[in-house]
């Protein structure tokens, strides 16, 4: 397994050369830091063990103006190198960098106390006094001490041997997931194109893959990979990684962007997290307040919306809260980041992302800390699957969306769910495309049935309730192609029946009062006895005195008896002459292969108006094939 170690500290306290001290390394590369003597940008090392792994380190700048610069290279570090110079002590940035290490989660570290070879044994021990009081609270309380002279070489060995043995017993967190490499650096190599670099965060990476570039969803190929400085056939989560990309120019990316698996797709404007409000912002942090948000690489404005009904929070307080991005990110559940004032003057807190892809909230939504807390302590696959579906306002999420919420891969959600008694499959369990819990199932079951049953009560004369009727009523966020797999479902376990589009109740039946049945018999004696010419239903009403609604709803319960046929809007024809016309049609197409529509309407004796309409019909019902001017019949 490789390592990351990062350093921080205050400007002019040694980071540098200490890196330089340890492995022969420059890490200021730019000329105007060589030119100024203080570091810039971020700077890269490595360092070889006497494990023989080669560990990564990222040297990060000390002064306020480059705090930005300093966060891009501060996320991904498993061991964090606090340099303190012992002549100047705890200073500013020593103060904000060791925020920005705890609030991004480092947990293991050293205080290096650097230019030992300038004070006396009396101030050495002051400034261990005031480290440790510094790191009191903090996840780096109780770090080891180190005190070291790059410039005598004092304390350096000891130093590496404290480096060992803290990356000796410490196994980073498994990095499973989609391979994401938030970049620090991209450049153009001189025939190899585009080179980006970063620290890997999860997954893995292999050349000949093919990635996505967050934001812009570019698609790019992956010609080859290098790990801390040497060619490798993969890299992993916790590398210091650099690749050869094809299919993307140096201008279309930098640092601030994210190379990551194309599977994932998805940036964010709105992200719940958990805040934490550190001592260094000096004051209460009201709701809507702007802050500059760093994640990753990357660096935007946005606002801070307090979630759990206060309007502000003070320094060494937390809470839940909603960032509002002017521009949108690619940021995934338990992503950590840090948020600064507008003006980047002051670090104000950070966090962990809990819902990368979180809906606008209404002021005092019941319930939402709650599920916010849910979300934020499930860790089990399953667990945390179940607690997405359970907090998604909609009924069912699509398995990519799922996986992307969730930070898993899709291959993690189709195991994690497949056995679990509480999460349903959509559209069965064995090709699930949407998943949906057992408890949202039974309440869009109850309201499925609910609603068919109150359709019945106020239109009892009526087949049924019109499936897409239904389904803009009751779950018009729900894709058609799922709604109807839901009904099958229910179908099949004869909850509800189903008559093509229609949905009814499996007792549902129409019956007619008296007169009705009267006036139905009178329509198909009525239609019977005109044969293959029968009046349209205007005509009806005029010859039988008959409202259109009245006569409407006894012809549909006649259709469903399957006492007469709808041919067309308006034009019914009884069983008995409709199923006369169509073997007249077989017996001459089996004959002589085809027929036209004189031929038809010559057969028929009726005019052009009922043969075209019944050719019409025999089409659309699947009897016929109309190829030009002819009809076939379908084999």
């Amino acid at each position: 397994m490789s390592h990351i170690i990062g350093t921080a500290g205050h400007i002019d306290h040694g980071k540098t050369a200490l890196i330089r001290a340890l492995t022969g390394q420059d890490t200021d590369r730019l000329k105007e830091e060589k030119d100024r003597g203080i570091s810039i940008d971020i700077g890269f090392a490595y360092m070889d063990l006497a494990t023989g792994e080669r560990i990564g380190i990222v040297d990060v700048p000390g002064h306020e103006r480059f705090i930005k610069n300093m966060l891009a290279g501060a996320h991904g570090i498993d061991l964090v190198l606090l340099v303190v110079a012992a002549d100047d002590g705890v200073m500013p940035q020593t103060e904000e960098h060791l925020d920005i290490v705890h609030l991004l989660g480092a947990t293991h570290g050293i205080v290096v106390i650097t230019k030992v070879d300038l004070v006396d044994a009396t101030r050495l021990a002051a400034v261990r006094e005031e480290i440790e009081i510094l790191l009191s609270g903090t996840n780096l309380e109780g770090s080891p001490l180190v005190a070291v002279s790059p410039v005598t070489g004092e304390g350096i060995a000891t130093l590496r041997q404290t480096i060992e043995q803290c990356l000796g017993g410490y196994k980073r967190p498994a990095g499973a997931g989609y391979f994401r490499l938030p970049i620090d650096r991209a450049f153009v190599m001189h025939g190899h194109g585009t080179v980006v670099t970063g620290t890997a965060i999860t997954g893995g990476v292999k050349p000949g893959d093919s990635l996505r570039i967050l934001p812009g969803g570019e698609e790019v190929r992956v010609r080859s990979v290098q790990v801390h400085g040497r060619d490798a056939e993969q890299a992993t989560s916790g590398q210091r990684v650099a690749l050869n990309l094809a299919a993307i120019e140096r201008r279309d990316v930098g640092r601030g962007h994210v190379v990551c698996d194309r599977r994932l797709d998805r940036v964010a404007d709105r992200l719940d997290a958990w805040v934490e409000i550190r001592s260094g912002a000096k004051r209460r942090l009201k709701s809507h307040e702007g802050v500059r948000v760093y994640l990753g690489t990357a660096e935007a404005l946005g606002k801070l919306v307090w979630l759990d009904d206060q309007g502000a929070l003070s320094p060494k307080q937390a809470g839940y809260a909603q960032l509002v991005l002017r521009q949108p990110l690619h940021a995934l559940r338990g992503d950590r980041f840090i948020l600064r004032d507008q003006t980047a003057q002051r670090t104000l807190g950070g966090g962990i992302i809990v819902h990368p892809f979180a809906p606008r909230h209404k002021r005092g939504e019941p319930g939402l800390s709650d599920q916010l807390d849910r979300l934020r302590a499930a860790n089990e696959p399953a667990r945390l699957l179940a607690t997405i579906l359970e907090v998604e306002s909609d009924f069912a999420v699509a398995t990519e969306q799922l996986a992307q919420i969730a930070a898993l891969p899709p291959e993690i959600v189709y195991d994690a769910l497949r056995l679990s008694a509480s999460i349903r499959g959509l559209p069965d369990a064995v090709h699930p495309v949407a998943y949906t819990t057992a408890a949202k199932w039974t309440g869009l079951r109850s309201a499925i049935i609910d609603a068919v049953s109150a359709f019945h009560r106020t239109t009892p004369l009526a087949a049924g309730l019109e499936m897409e009727s239904l389904r803009s009523k009751i779950a018009a966020a729900l894709a058609p192609n799922l709604f109807r797999a839901v009904v099958d479902a229910l179908v099949a376990e004869k909850a509800i029946a189903r008559d093509d589009s229609l949905i009814r109740l499996p007792s549902h039946r129409v019956r007619l009062a008296s007169d009705e049945e009267q006036l139905a018999s009178r329509v198909a004696a009525q239609l019977e006895a005109a044969g293959v010419t029968p009046p349209t239903v205007k005509e009806l009403e005029t010859q039988l005195a008959v409202p259109a609604p009245r006569l409407r709803t006894v012809l549909q319960q006649l259709e469903r008896r399957g006492m007469v046929a709808k041919i067309e809007e308006g034009l019914y024809f009884a069983h008995e002459p409709l199923e006369r016309a169509r073997e007249l049609l077989r017996q001459h197409v089996l004959a002589h292969g085809d027929i036209n529509a004189a031929t038809f309407r010559d057969l028929l004796g009726a005019s052009r108006k009922f043969s075209i309409a019944l050719l019409d019909y025999f089409d659309r019902t699947g009897f016929t094939l109309r190829v030009g001017d002819i009809r076939k019949l379908r084999r």
